[in-house]
Protein backbone atom coordinates (compact mmCIF):
# COMPACT_ATOMS: atom_id res chain seq x y z
CA UNK A 1 0.00 0.00 0.00
CA UNK A 2 1.34 3.39 -0.96
CA UNK A 3 2.06 5.49 2.10
CA UNK A 4 1.44 9.20 2.23
CA UNK A 5 4.80 10.97 2.47
CA UNK A 6 3.13 13.96 4.15
CA UNK A 7 1.74 11.76 6.95
CA UNK A 8 5.13 10.14 7.41
CA UNK A 9 6.74 13.59 7.57
CA UNK A 10 4.39 14.55 10.42
CA UNK A 11 5.30 11.40 12.37
CA UNK A 12 9.02 11.89 11.73
CA UNK A 13 8.83 15.52 12.89
CA UNK A 14 7.08 14.56 16.12
CA UNK A 15 9.47 11.69 16.83
CA UNK A 16 12.53 13.87 16.18
CA UNK A 17 11.12 16.34 18.70
CA UNK A 18 11.08 13.59 21.32
CA UNK A 19 7.45 12.42 21.12
CA UNK A 20 5.79 9.20 20.05
CA UNK A 21 3.45 9.31 17.07
CA UNK A 22 1.49 6.66 15.19
CA UNK A 23 -1.15 6.24 12.52
CA UNK A 24 -4.42 5.43 14.26
CA UNK A 25 -7.85 3.91 13.83
CA UNK A 26 -9.46 3.05 10.53
CA UNK A 27 -6.36 3.42 8.40
CA UNK A 28 -4.58 0.72 10.42
CA UNK A 29 -7.57 -1.59 10.03
CA UNK A 30 -7.67 -1.02 6.27
CA UNK A 31 -3.90 -1.45 6.02
CA UNK A 32 -4.11 -4.89 7.61
CA UNK A 33 -7.04 -5.79 5.36
CA UNK A 34 -5.04 -4.55 2.36
CA UNK A 35 -7.81 -2.10 1.51
CA UNK A 36 -6.69 1.19 -0.07
CA UNK A 37 -7.19 4.14 2.27
CA UNK A 38 -5.96 7.71 2.23
CA UNK A 39 -7.75 8.73 5.44
CA UNK A 40 -4.87 8.78 7.91
CA UNK A 41 -5.33 10.06 11.46
CA UNK A 42 -2.27 10.48 13.67
CA UNK A 43 -2.11 10.04 17.46
CA UNK A 44 0.79 11.44 19.46
CA UNK A 45 2.10 12.11 22.94
CA UNK A 46 2.72 15.76 21.99
CA UNK A 47 0.32 18.35 23.36
CA UNK A 48 -1.84 20.44 21.00
CA UNK A 49 0.32 23.49 21.73
CA UNK A 50 3.46 21.56 20.82
CA UNK A 51 1.88 20.26 17.61
CA UNK A 52 0.99 23.81 16.56
CA UNK A 53 4.51 25.00 17.40
CA UNK A 54 6.16 22.23 15.34
CA UNK A 55 4.16 22.76 12.13
CA UNK A 56 3.66 26.09 10.35
CA UNK A 57 0.18 25.33 8.96
CA UNK A 58 -2.29 24.12 11.58
CA UNK A 59 -5.94 24.61 12.51
CA UNK A 60 -7.10 23.89 16.09
CA UNK A 61 -10.32 22.11 15.07
CA UNK A 62 -10.91 20.44 18.45
CA UNK A 63 -8.43 21.92 20.83
CA UNK A 64 -10.49 20.93 23.90
CA UNK A 65 -10.14 17.31 22.78
CA UNK A 66 -6.52 17.65 21.76
CA UNK A 67 -7.19 17.61 18.01
CA UNK A 68 -5.21 19.77 15.59
CA UNK A 69 -5.45 19.77 11.82
CA UNK A 70 -1.96 19.76 10.30
CA UNK A 71 -1.61 20.80 6.66
CA UNK A 72 1.44 19.63 4.70
CA UNK A 73 1.75 20.32 0.97
CA UNK A 74 -1.99 20.83 0.73
CA UNK A 75 -2.80 17.53 2.49
CA UNK A 76 -4.74 17.68 5.76
CA UNK A 77 -4.31 15.29 8.68
CA UNK A 78 -5.98 15.20 12.07
CA UNK A 79 -3.30 14.94 14.74
CA UNK A 80 -4.63 14.14 18.21
CA UNK A 81 -2.95 13.88 21.57
CA UNK A 82 -3.35 10.51 23.31
CA UNK A 83 -6.28 10.95 25.67
CA UNK A 84 -8.95 9.50 27.91
CA UNK A 85 -12.54 10.66 27.35
CA UNK A 86 -14.35 11.41 30.60
CA UNK A 87 -17.81 12.33 31.87
CA UNK A 88 -20.02 11.46 28.91
CA UNK A 89 -23.42 13.01 29.61
CA UNK A 90 -25.27 13.46 26.32
CA UNK A 91 -24.72 10.05 24.76
CA UNK A 92 -22.48 11.48 22.07
CA UNK A 93 -19.43 13.37 23.35
CA UNK A 94 -17.31 13.56 26.52
CA UNK A 95 -17.53 16.74 28.58
CA UNK A 96 -13.82 16.64 29.34
CA UNK A 97 -10.66 14.74 28.44
CA UNK A 98 -7.33 13.94 30.06
CA UNK A 99 -4.18 13.50 28.01
CA UNK A 100 -2.91 10.01 28.53
CA UNK A 101 -1.00 7.05 27.05
CA UNK A 102 -1.39 5.10 23.80
CA UNK A 103 -2.92 2.20 25.72
CA UNK A 104 -5.54 4.40 27.40
CA UNK A 105 -6.20 6.14 24.10
CA UNK A 106 -6.89 2.79 22.44
CA UNK A 107 -9.33 1.81 25.19
CA UNK A 108 -11.50 4.90 24.61
CA UNK A 109 -12.15 3.96 20.97
CA UNK A 110 -15.24 2.16 19.70
CA UNK A 111 -14.35 -1.26 18.29
CA UNK A 112 -11.25 -3.41 18.63
CA UNK A 113 -10.57 -3.38 14.88
CA UNK A 114 -10.45 0.44 15.07
CA UNK A 115 -8.29 0.56 18.20
CA UNK A 116 -4.87 -0.30 16.77
CA UNK A 117 -1.90 1.95 15.99
CA UNK A 118 0.78 1.66 13.33
CA UNK A 119 4.31 2.98 13.65
CA UNK A 120 5.35 3.85 10.07
CA UNK A 121 8.98 4.36 11.07
CA UNK A 122 9.34 0.98 12.75
CA UNK A 123 6.70 -0.63 10.51
CA UNK A 124 5.08 -2.11 13.60
CA UNK A 125 1.49 -2.60 14.79
CA UNK A 126 0.63 -1.60 18.36
CA UNK A 127 -2.42 -3.53 19.50
CA UNK A 128 -3.60 -3.06 23.09
CA UNK A 129 -7.18 -4.26 22.47
CA UNK A 130 -6.70 -7.50 20.49
CA UNK A 131 -7.97 -5.84 17.36
CA UNK A 132 -5.80 -7.90 15.05
CA UNK A 133 -7.28 -11.14 16.36
CA UNK A 134 -10.80 -9.85 15.80
CA UNK A 135 -9.84 -8.66 12.34
CA UNK A 136 -8.63 -12.17 11.50
CA UNK A 137 -11.77 -13.66 13.08
CA UNK A 138 -13.94 -11.17 11.16
CA UNK A 139 -15.68 -9.88 14.27
CA UNK A 140 -16.93 -6.41 15.23
CA UNK A 141 -16.41 -6.21 18.99
CA UNK A 142 -16.79 -3.20 21.27
CA UNK A 143 -13.70 -2.33 23.29
CA UNK A 144 -14.33 -3.16 26.95
CA UNK A 145 -17.92 -3.13 28.17
CA UNK A 146 -20.21 -2.73 25.13
CA UNK A 147 -22.98 -1.09 27.16
CA UNK A 148 -20.53 1.57 28.35
CA UNK A 149 -19.19 2.16 24.83
CA UNK A 150 -22.73 2.63 23.50
CA UNK A 151 -23.85 4.84 26.36
CA UNK A 152 -20.81 7.02 25.66
CA UNK A 153 -21.76 7.41 22.00
CA UNK A 154 -25.09 6.10 20.68
CA UNK A 155 -23.92 6.50 17.08
CA UNK A 156 -21.65 3.50 17.64
CA UNK A 157 -24.70 1.27 17.22
CA UNK A 158 -25.14 2.47 13.64
CA UNK A 159 -21.41 2.28 12.97
CA UNK A 160 -21.27 -1.33 14.13
CA UNK A 161 -23.86 -2.30 11.54
CA UNK A 162 -22.13 -0.29 8.82
CA UNK A 163 -18.73 -1.85 9.50
CA UNK A 164 -20.17 -5.37 9.76
CA UNK A 165 -21.90 -5.00 6.40
CA UNK A 166 -18.97 -3.28 4.72
CA UNK A 167 -16.51 -6.04 5.58
CA UNK A 168 -18.88 -8.98 5.82
CA UNK A 169 -18.02 -9.42 9.52
CA UNK A 170 -20.19 -10.78 12.32
CA UNK A 171 -21.01 -8.65 15.34
CA UNK A 172 -19.80 -10.07 18.65
CA UNK A 173 -22.84 -11.46 20.57
CA UNK A 174 -22.26 -9.25 23.62
CA UNK A 175 -21.94 -6.18 21.40
CA UNK A 176 -25.09 -7.14 19.49
CA UNK A 177 -26.98 -7.68 22.72
CA UNK A 178 -25.97 -4.22 23.92
CA UNK A 179 -27.09 -2.66 20.61
CA UNK A 180 -30.51 -4.28 20.89
CA UNK A 181 -30.78 -3.15 24.51
CA UNK A 182 -30.03 0.49 23.67
CA UNK A 183 -31.70 0.73 20.24
CA UNK A 184 -34.48 2.99 21.52
CA UNK A 185 -31.97 5.41 23.05
CA UNK A 186 -30.60 6.69 19.75
CA UNK A 187 -32.36 10.06 20.04
CA UNK A 188 -31.93 12.80 21.11
CA UNK A 189 -28.25 11.96 21.62
CA UNK A 190 -27.49 11.55 17.91
CA UNK A 191 -28.20 14.20 15.28
CA UNK A 192 -30.05 12.97 12.20
CA UNK A 193 -27.27 14.40 10.03
CA UNK A 194 -24.76 12.00 11.60
CA UNK A 195 -27.05 9.05 10.91
CA UNK A 196 -27.40 10.15 7.29
CA UNK A 197 -23.60 10.32 7.06
CA UNK A 198 -23.46 6.68 8.16
CA UNK A 199 -26.09 5.80 5.55
CA UNK A 200 -24.04 7.63 2.93
CA UNK A 201 -20.92 5.67 3.88
CA UNK A 202 -22.88 2.43 3.63
CA UNK A 203 -24.07 3.48 0.17
CA UNK A 204 -20.56 4.46 -0.92
CA UNK A 205 -19.36 0.91 -0.21
CA UNK A 206 -22.39 -0.65 -1.90
CA UNK A 207 -23.69 -2.05 1.39
CA UNK A 208 -26.65 0.17 2.24
CA UNK A 209 -29.29 -2.51 1.67
CA UNK A 210 -27.79 -5.10 4.08
CA UNK A 211 -27.03 -2.28 6.50
CA UNK A 212 -30.68 -1.16 6.55
CA UNK A 213 -31.83 -4.75 7.00
CA UNK A 214 -29.45 -5.22 9.94
CA UNK A 215 -30.59 -1.96 11.52
CA UNK A 216 -34.18 -3.11 11.11
CA UNK A 217 -33.36 -6.42 12.80
CA UNK A 218 -31.70 -4.60 15.71
CA UNK A 219 -34.67 -2.26 16.20
CA UNK A 220 -32.64 0.78 15.20
CA UNK A 221 -34.44 1.51 11.94
CA UNK A 222 -37.77 2.03 13.68
CA UNK A 223 -36.03 4.34 16.15
CA UNK A 224 -34.95 6.45 13.19
CA UNK A 225 -38.25 6.05 11.30
CA UNK A 226 -41.05 5.31 13.82
CA UNK A 227 -43.61 4.57 11.07
CA UNK A 228 -41.66 1.39 10.31
CA UNK A 229 -42.72 -0.09 13.64
CA UNK A 230 -44.29 -3.50 13.07
CA UNK A 231 -42.94 -3.99 9.53
CA UNK A 232 -41.90 -7.62 9.23
CA UNK A 233 -38.47 -8.77 8.15
CA UNK A 234 -39.97 -10.34 5.02
CA UNK A 235 -41.75 -7.12 4.08
CA UNK A 236 -38.60 -5.07 4.69
CA UNK A 237 -36.62 -7.38 2.40
CA UNK A 238 -39.31 -7.01 -0.26
CA UNK A 239 -39.23 -3.20 -0.02
CA UNK A 240 -35.46 -3.08 -0.30
CA UNK A 241 -35.06 -5.74 -2.99
CA UNK A 242 -34.98 -3.16 -5.86
CA UNK A 243 -31.89 -1.52 -4.31
CA UNK A 244 -29.87 -4.40 -5.74
CA UNK A 245 -30.44 -2.97 -9.22
CA UNK A 246 -30.34 0.75 -8.46
CA UNK A 247 -27.93 2.75 -10.64
CA UNK A 248 -24.74 3.98 -9.01
CA UNK A 249 -25.86 7.57 -9.58
CA UNK A 250 -29.05 7.17 -7.51
CA UNK A 251 -28.78 9.54 -4.53
CA UNK A 252 -29.17 8.39 -0.93
CA UNK A 253 -32.67 9.86 -0.64
CA UNK A 254 -33.87 7.63 -3.50
CA UNK A 255 -32.69 4.56 -1.58
CA UNK A 256 -34.30 5.67 1.68
CA UNK A 257 -37.63 6.43 0.02
CA UNK A 258 -37.89 2.72 -0.81
CA UNK A 259 -38.59 2.19 2.88
CA UNK A 260 -41.92 3.98 2.41
CA UNK A 261 -43.79 2.64 -0.63
CA UNK A 262 -46.95 4.54 -1.41
CA UNK A 263 -45.87 7.68 0.42
CA UNK A 264 -47.46 10.85 -0.94
CA UNK A 265 -45.32 13.65 -2.31
CA UNK A 266 -45.93 15.68 0.84
CA UNK A 267 -44.91 12.75 3.03
CA UNK A 268 -41.74 12.35 0.98
CA UNK A 269 -40.97 16.06 1.29
CA UNK A 270 -41.59 15.87 5.03
CA UNK A 271 -39.07 13.01 5.20
CA UNK A 272 -36.54 15.07 3.24
CA UNK A 273 -37.02 17.92 5.70
CA UNK A 274 -36.55 15.64 8.70
CA UNK A 275 -33.41 14.13 7.22
CA UNK A 276 -32.15 17.63 6.37
CA UNK A 277 -31.12 16.59 2.87
CA UNK A 278 -29.85 19.08 0.30
CA UNK A 279 -32.10 21.07 -2.02
CA UNK A 280 -30.71 18.95 -4.84
CA UNK A 281 -32.03 15.80 -3.16
CA UNK A 282 -35.40 17.44 -2.46
CA UNK A 283 -35.66 18.36 -6.14
CA UNK A 284 -34.67 14.83 -7.12
CA UNK A 285 -37.34 13.30 -4.89
CA UNK A 286 -39.95 15.65 -6.35
CA UNK A 287 -38.93 14.90 -9.94
CA UNK A 288 -38.87 11.15 -9.30
CA UNK A 289 -42.37 11.24 -7.81
CA UNK A 290 -43.82 12.99 -10.87
CA UNK A 291 -41.80 10.81 -13.27
CA UNK A 292 -43.28 7.70 -11.66
CA UNK A 293 -46.79 9.11 -12.07
CA UNK A 294 -46.18 9.77 -15.76
CA UNK A 295 -44.77 6.29 -16.35
CA UNK A 296 -47.50 4.55 -14.37
CA UNK A 297 -50.44 6.38 -15.96
CA UNK A 298 -48.96 6.53 -19.52
CA UNK A 299 -51.26 9.51 -20.01
CA UNK A 300 -48.70 12.12 -20.94
CA UNK A 301 -48.27 13.90 -24.24
CA UNK A 302 -45.04 13.72 -26.22
CA UNK A 303 -43.93 17.01 -24.66
CA UNK A 304 -44.23 15.47 -21.18
CA UNK A 305 -42.07 12.51 -22.21
CA UNK A 306 -39.54 14.79 -23.92
CA UNK A 307 -39.13 16.83 -20.74
CA UNK A 308 -38.77 13.65 -18.68
CA UNK A 309 -36.00 12.36 -20.92
CA UNK A 310 -34.25 15.73 -21.18
CA UNK A 311 -34.13 16.28 -17.41
CA UNK A 312 -30.71 15.71 -15.78
CA UNK A 313 -32.35 13.19 -13.43
CA UNK A 314 -34.41 11.52 -16.15
CA UNK A 315 -32.11 8.59 -16.97
CA UNK A 316 -31.44 7.77 -13.29
CA UNK A 317 -35.17 7.94 -12.51
CA UNK A 318 -35.98 5.49 -15.31
CA UNK A 319 -33.30 3.11 -14.03
CA UNK A 320 -34.79 3.34 -10.54
CA UNK A 321 -38.24 2.52 -11.91
CA UNK A 322 -36.82 -0.34 -13.94
CA UNK A 323 -35.21 -1.77 -10.80
CA UNK A 324 -38.70 -2.55 -9.49
CA UNK A 325 -39.45 -4.91 -12.39
CA UNK A 326 -38.45 -8.52 -12.88
CA UNK A 327 -35.78 -9.20 -15.48
CA UNK A 328 -38.11 -9.89 -18.40
CA UNK A 329 -40.31 -6.86 -17.81
CA UNK A 330 -37.27 -4.68 -17.09
CA UNK A 331 -35.83 -5.38 -20.54
CA UNK A 332 -39.16 -4.55 -22.22
CA UNK A 333 -39.46 -1.39 -20.10
CA UNK A 334 -36.10 -0.04 -21.22
CA UNK A 335 -36.71 -0.96 -24.86
CA UNK A 336 -39.99 0.95 -24.81
CA UNK A 337 -38.30 4.09 -23.49
CA UNK A 338 -35.30 3.76 -25.79
CA UNK A 339 -37.68 3.71 -28.76
CA UNK A 340 -39.59 6.76 -27.53
CA UNK A 341 -36.34 8.62 -26.80
CA UNK A 342 -35.17 7.95 -30.36
CA UNK A 343 -38.44 9.24 -31.80
CA UNK A 344 -38.20 12.42 -29.67
CA UNK A 345 -34.47 12.95 -30.05
CA UNK A 346 -34.76 16.32 -31.81
CA UNK A 347 -37.22 17.66 -29.24
CA UNK A 348 -35.11 16.36 -26.35
CA UNK A 349 -32.04 18.08 -27.79
CA UNK A 350 -33.90 21.38 -28.10
CA UNK A 351 -35.02 21.18 -24.47
CA UNK A 352 -31.51 20.36 -23.30
CA UNK A 353 -30.07 23.25 -25.32
CA UNK A 354 -32.88 25.59 -24.20
CA UNK A 355 -33.47 26.26 -27.89
CA UNK A 356 -37.23 26.08 -28.63
CA UNK A 357 -38.33 26.07 -32.27
CA UNK A 358 -40.47 29.20 -31.80
CA UNK A 359 -38.90 32.02 -29.83
CA UNK A 360 -40.19 35.30 -28.45
CA UNK A 361 -38.65 37.21 -31.36
CA UNK A 362 -40.65 35.11 -33.81
CA UNK A 363 -43.91 35.91 -32.04
CA UNK A 364 -42.98 39.59 -31.73
CA UNK A 365 -42.42 39.70 -35.50
CA UNK A 366 -45.91 38.21 -35.90
CA UNK A 367 -47.42 41.03 -33.85
CA UNK A 368 -47.54 39.57 -30.32
CA UNK A 369 -46.53 42.03 -27.62
CA UNK A 370 -44.43 41.20 -24.56
CA UNK A 371 -46.28 40.01 -21.50
CA UNK A 372 -48.16 37.08 -19.99
CA UNK A 373 -49.87 36.19 -23.28
CA UNK A 374 -46.50 35.93 -24.98
CA UNK A 375 -45.40 33.37 -22.40
CA UNK A 376 -48.54 31.29 -22.82
CA UNK A 377 -48.18 31.32 -26.60
CA UNK A 378 -44.54 30.24 -26.38
CA UNK A 379 -45.54 27.25 -24.22
CA UNK A 380 -48.30 26.34 -26.63
CA UNK A 381 -45.95 26.66 -29.59
CA UNK A 382 -43.52 24.24 -27.97
CA UNK A 383 -46.35 21.81 -27.21
CA UNK A 384 -47.52 21.92 -30.83
CA UNK A 385 -44.00 21.52 -32.23
CA UNK A 386 -43.18 18.50 -30.05
CA UNK A 387 -46.55 16.75 -30.07
CA UNK A 388 -47.01 17.13 -33.83
CA UNK A 389 -43.30 16.57 -34.60
CA UNK A 390 -43.06 19.84 -36.56
CA UNK A 391 -39.63 21.31 -37.31
CA UNK A 392 -40.78 24.41 -39.23
CA UNK A 393 -41.46 27.39 -37.01
CA UNK A 394 -43.72 29.10 -39.57
CA UNK A 395 -45.90 25.99 -39.65
CA UNK A 396 -46.19 26.08 -35.86
CA UNK A 397 -47.07 29.80 -35.87
CA UNK A 398 -49.75 29.22 -38.51
CA UNK A 399 -51.36 26.57 -36.30
CA UNK A 400 -50.98 28.91 -33.32
CA UNK A 401 -52.83 31.71 -35.16
CA UNK A 402 -56.01 29.67 -35.17
CA UNK A 403 -55.90 29.01 -31.43
CA UNK A 404 -58.02 30.84 -28.86
CA UNK A 405 -54.80 31.99 -27.17
CA UNK A 406 -53.81 33.94 -30.27
CA UNK A 407 -57.31 35.34 -30.75
CA UNK A 408 -57.27 36.66 -27.18
CA UNK A 409 -53.83 38.21 -27.46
Amino acid sequence: MEEHPQARFIVETLVKAGFSAYYAGGWVRDYLLKHPSDDIDIATSASPETIMALFPHTVPIGIAFGIVLVIVDGHQYEVATFRQDLDYQDGRRPTRVEFSTPEEDAKRRDFTINGMFYDPLQEKILDFVHGRADLEAKVIRAIGNPHERIREDRLRMIRAARLACRFGFAIDPATEQAIRAHAKELFPAVAIERICQEFAKGLAFGKLRPMLLMLHDFGLLESIFPTLHGVSEMEMKRRLEPLKWFPAAAPLIAHLLELFPGASLQEQLDLCKRLKVSNHDVNFATFLFHAKKLVQTRSGEDIDWAYLYAHPSGAVSLQIMGAHLDEAHREAFFKEHEARIESLREAIGRIERKDPLVKSGDLAAAGIGAGKQMGLLLKEAERIAINQRIENKDAVINILRSSSLWQNS
